[in-house]
């Protein structure tokens, strides 16, 4: 047997079970930091509530008023429904600040850790705010009492905030290829390996086990939110495409699966699924 074809059969696999790998902690990341984000919004939601006098009630997928459209006032309107959107979009930039100040020079997975912590915040901000706008409920309420001007405000602050995060997404893509070590990966030759298996494959397979972990509950403005992540997963998946960067930390660590981070995975799904299954009502 040619020895050449014998090694390089070897190295595919070795391509291959890093690529799946990598997968598997990146789609982990995903859901575990969508987790962390949206529990952070929904908390500050309900802790705004608290505050105006309101009771509400968290459930898998929404959070829940149970008091009569007319006694809203505005002031609570855009505080209960703008403090989530506000605090996920400072987490996001705070996330970036970490990132690229001290982080993306070290080894390890929390380099990823705060890539997906960066795009949620910027996703349930501005991606929120674009596709409220289609149902006119959750993020929308806030530029709707806000300004009080009609629809037509609401829908060219929705397109603007569509628009930014699809510039955001172009930005973000160097930080996606900074927060990868393996030599192997990083070539340019399997670029594409890695966007499939790291970017596309996390957001496909976590959006699957976040609509189970949220069924029969989840609502259509977060199937919405689903969607409008591509807004921001899109263009870092063009950008990085076309970009020349290979390069690594210095002795970078060995690619292997974490079994601690798989295990806060299976322990954070089990918490909100049991938590929240019968809903947590505050007042």
């Amino acid at each position: 047997m040619d020895s050449s074809f014998t090694t390089t059969a070897s190295l595919s696999e070795s391509d291959s079970r890093k690529a799946t790998i990598a997968a598997i902690n990146a789609t982990a990341l995903y859901v575990l930091t969508y987790l962390l984000v949206q529990g952070l919004f929904q908390l500050a939601t309900i802790g705004m509530a608290t505050r105006m006098g309101i009771s509400s009630i968290w459930h898998l997928s929404r959070l829940e008023f149970p008091i009569a459209d007319s006694a809203w006032w505005p002031s609570a309107v855009i505080a209960v429904y703008g403090i989530g959107p506000a605090l996920s979009l400072s987490i996001g930039l705070a996330a970036a600040f970490w990132f690229w100040k001290r982080a993306r020079l070290q080894r390890g997975l929390f380099k990823l850790f705060l890539f997906w912590v960066m795009l949620h915040g910027c996703n349930l901000a501005l991606g929120a705010l674009a596709v409220d706008t289609l149902t006119q409920s959750g993020v929308w309420y806030v530029p709707s009492w806000l300004f009080m001007a009609g629809n037509a405000v609401n829908v060219v602050l929705a397109l603007l905030a569509a628009l930014l995060q699809i510039c955001l997404g172009y930005v973000a893509a160097i930080a996606f290829l900074h927060s990868h070590d393996s030599i192997t990966l990083m070539k340019h030759s399997n670029r594409r390996r890695l966007l499939l298996g790291t970017l596309v494959g996390p957001w496909l397979v976590g959006s699957l086990v976040l609509a189970a972990l949220q069924w029969p509950e989840q609502t259509l403005n977060e199937q919405l939110r689903v969607l409008s992540m591509l807004l921001l997963i899109g263009p870092v998946y063009i950008a990085a495409t076309n970009e020349a960067f290979e390069a690594t930390v210095p002795l970078p660590g060995k690619t292997r699966v974490i079994k601690s981070l798989l295990v806060l995975l299976v322990l954070a799904l089990l918490t909100w699924r049991l938590g929240l299954h019968s809903g947590l009502h505050f007042n």
